[in-house]
């Protein structure tokens, strides 16, 4: 829109070029979409599309259709955004865990921490106390990636032991990581959204918690009859005390709330200690085990750093904003503004791959509208929170999806199917908003 008091003949004009410069912006979403669908039909299946292929293709559209600047300054725009400070971070930890699954597992320390599971634990209910164990690990941790770093190798090791499928076993891990992410009071996504909002944790743990129960619990069922079925196809051992030490120490460090560097790092001491003493492997022997499960992680680094660079891209040609304006200019009333709080946090989310800055990019506007249409605080940071976690929960190249398909070994589309509980909480957000509508329609009557 002109700014002009007068009547401006190139008005028009301006807005042509504003949806043509947005829409080129987005080209690169586009082009993912499409080649995702392309490889799904030629190879028979989203699961064996190669997300590496696909992400480097759409970063090159990105780097075309970027415009006004030399093609040194584009590569520049997309390497800021490769190697931006959460990315790098995230590379550390992929790096890390995957020395640590490496070693455990060579040692023989998820095997054994397995077993302890089924002592514990029928087979039929392992599927149910696994997403059990994620939920109470993620609201200690207050970190979803750190959870699924913890308890992914036992999953994993829990699907070798029954009938049942290692997508569905990891996603119980992945779907019970989110749900402390979302409620826990030391969880980034909480923090952030109630400092933009302007409200108490506490008062936001109470609405949030309505708002993601009924999920958990339908979830947790599922995962009962799901798993009603399984036997274990190999007897299980006795349980190796000393190599479930250094699983069981990564699991109380984290749920500590220690930095998950330094648990992830001690933990992979601890199975150099534990292997050496137990005669699994020498030092050399331990040394590359851990560069295996480094190098096992390499493809999920580049996916992540080429995401990355390409919405960088996205974002400097202004796509972010453009799509900030077309869902905020039609909102009219109180559930319209829900709906575009919802809308603009979830195409942030797809645009970072990174909840916390998905809630940071569109706080302060999900405020602003939430101030005009009277929404109240704690529900505008629940809906913020809620649907982030929803979003980056089923996203194939998001940190935690990556994080669990490499340490599962499997592809991270084969996973998002059974994302049962990321899913059911996008539910819940649609339905508290159409109760709130009808709640308020019946009072203005």
């Amino acid at each position: 829109m002109c700014i002009c008091k007068k009547k401006c003949t190139f008005a028009p004009d301006l807005i042509r070029y504003t949806m043509r410069k947005g829409l080129l912006a987005l080209a690169p979403i586009v082009a993912m979409i499409l080649l995702l669908i392309g490889f799904s039909i030629y190879y028979g299946g989203v699961s064996n599309a190669p997300l590496l292929v696909i992400f480097v293709l759409a970063s090159m559209v990105g780097v075309a259709l970027t415009r006004g600047v030399s093609l040194k300054e584009r590569i520049e725009i997309f390497s800021r955004g490769a190697g931006s400070e959460n990315l790098l971070l995230m590379v550390w930890i992929f790096m890390l865990a995957g020395a640590f699954a490496a070693s455990a597992k060579e040692m023989g320390a998820a095997g054994a921490m397995v077993d302890l599971t089924l002592h514990i634990l029928p087979a039929k209910f392992a599927l149910t106390g696994l997403f059990l164990a994620a939920c109470l690990t993620s609201l200690c941790m207050g970190t979803s990636v750190g959870t699924i770093v913890a308890l992914m190798p036992i999953a994993a090791g829990l699907a070798d032991k029954t009938s049942m499928a290692l997508p569905l076993v990891a996603a119980a891990v992945v779907g019970g990581a989110f749900f402390g992410d979302n409620l826990s009071f030391i969880s980034d996504t909480t923090i952030v959204s109630t400092q933009t909002q302007g409200c108490r944790l506490s008062d936001k743990f109470r609405f949030n918690v309505k708002m993601v129960t009924p999920a958990a619990v339908i979830v947790a069922f599922l995962y009962v009859f799901l798993g009603g079925e399984a036997t274990d196809i190999v007897s299980v051992s006795a349980i190796e005390w000393w190599k479930v030490l250094p699983y069981l120490a990564v699991l109380v460090t984290a749920a500590c709330g220690i930095n998950v560097l330094v648990v992830l790092a001690f933990g992979c001491f601890l199975t150099c200690v534990t292997g050496l003493i137990d005669g699994s492997y020498d030092f050399m022997g331990w040394i590359t085990s851990s560069l295996n499960g480094v190098m096992g992680m390499s493809e999920l680094i580049l996916i992540s750093m080429l995401a990355g660079g390409m919405f960088a891209l996205i974002s400097y040609n202004g796509g972010l904003d453009f799509v900030i304006d077309r869902i905020t200019r039609r909102v009219r009333t109180r559930a319209g503004a829900e709906w575009s709080i919802c809308g603009l946090v979830a195409f942030a989310n797809i645009c970072t791959a990174n909840n916390t800055i998905a809630i940071l990019s569109v706080g302060d506007i999900a405020k602003r509208i939430a101030a005009q249409y009277d929404i109240d605080p704690r529900r505008s940071a629940s809906l913020l929170d809620t649907t982030s976690c929803c979003v980056q929960g089923v996203l194939p190249y998001g940190a935690q999806l990556l994080m669990a398909s490499g340490l599962a070994g499997i592809s991270a589309m084969s996973i998002v199917p059974y994302l049962f509980y990321p899913m059911l909480i996008g539910v819940s957000v649609v339905v508290t908003i159409f109760i709130h509508k009808r709640r308020k329609n019946a009072n203005s009557k």
